[in-house]
């Protein structure tokens, strides 16, 4: 069922990318509005994320930090290593209204994949061995800002299947919010209509 859910989830996406590319035009290869390459320092979890742009529109996203898993049967704080597959929905709007877009600012739906170690928890309620991990299957919808001296703030809100390895699986929400430091070189702030 999560799997088929999951999977379903990914085809919307890609469904939903192909539609907004037959709109809009792009010259030359590249990324008109998406980082290629944007690597960040957590600050507010301390960890890192590597964000890679791959369409027009979408990127995959890897971090490594402090993350809470909250489900049914409890939650877990500790280690988290988080994944994304994100699509970004409203550059056009944000770059027709004047705003940033540069270092990824923007407002995205993402595919959701966390798994929570047991060897660097620091707290949990779950009952169960002490060295069980915790793996979160979803959906999320965030933004994404980064501002001119490279300050990145990140908010997600999402729900999904949390399975136990080791311990009960369930059903429960996602919260994510993070402030940063985006260490790469980001594009102009005035991007070009093409």
């Amino acid at each position: 069922m999560i799997k088929r859910l999951f999977f379903s989830g990914f085809l919307l996406l890609t469904l939903i990318s192909n539609i907004n590319a037959q709109h809009i035009t792009e010259k030359g290869n590249g990324l008109v509005n998406l980082e290629r390459h944007q690597f960040k320092f957590d600050l507010f979890a301390p960890g890192f994320t590597y964000e890679l742009g791959i369409f027009r529109n979408q990127s995959a996203s890897s971090s490594l930090g402090i993350g809470l898993a909250s489900y049914q049967e409890g939650y877990a704080l500790g280690l988290a290593w988080n994944n994304r597959y994100r699509y970004y929905h409203n550059f056009n709007r944000r770059i027709n209204n004047g705003k940033n877009v540069s270092g990824n600012s923007g407002n995205y739906i993402a595919a959701a994949q966390a798994i929570f170690f047991s060897q660097l928890r620091l707290d949990t309620n779950i009952e169960g061995p002490d060295d069980f991990n915790i793996g979160f299957y979803g959906l999320a919808y965030g933004i994404q800002r980064t501002y001119p001296k490279g300050f990145n703030f990140t908010m997600e809100l999402g729900a999904g299947y949390y399975r136990g390895d080791g311990v009960p699986s369930g059903y429960g929400p996602l919260f994510t919010m993070n402030f940063g430091w985006v260490a790469t070189k980001r594009k102009s702030r005035k991007p070009k209509f093409q």
